[in-house]
């Protein structure tokens, strides 16, 4: 998961995991739209990449189907090294500040 954050030079990344951090389901569209107003130049493609490589090869979100729409969120045992791995120090350069 470091390297996934290391790889984020905007600092998009990072803010997605603050945002799954919080107790909630998200929606693609819910995810692109909080990123949209983030100030992110994203397309919805984008996030749906990015949203299925954290769900697939990460492994740390779970699939929600509601109605014909996927939701995710953070799996629970997931939460603390996430946390932990957000305040944790690297070289990664953000241009965006995180909420």
């Amino acid at each position: 998961m470091l390297k996934f954050l290391v790889r984020d030079k905007i600092g998009i990344r990072k803010c997605l995991l603050n945002l799954f951090l919080q107790t909630r389901n998200y929606t693609t569209s819910e995810v692109y739209d909080y990123l949209k107003k983030q100030g992110f130049d994203v397309n919805y493609r984008g996030v749906s990449a990015m949203v299925g490589q954290m769900h697939t090869r990460l492994g740390i979100l779970r699939i929600y189907l509601k109605r014909e729409h996927r939701c995710y969120s953070l799996k629970e045992d997931h939460r603390d090294i996430v946390r932990m791995i957000l305040t944790t120090p690297f070289s990664g350069k953000s241009l965006h500040p995180i909420p």
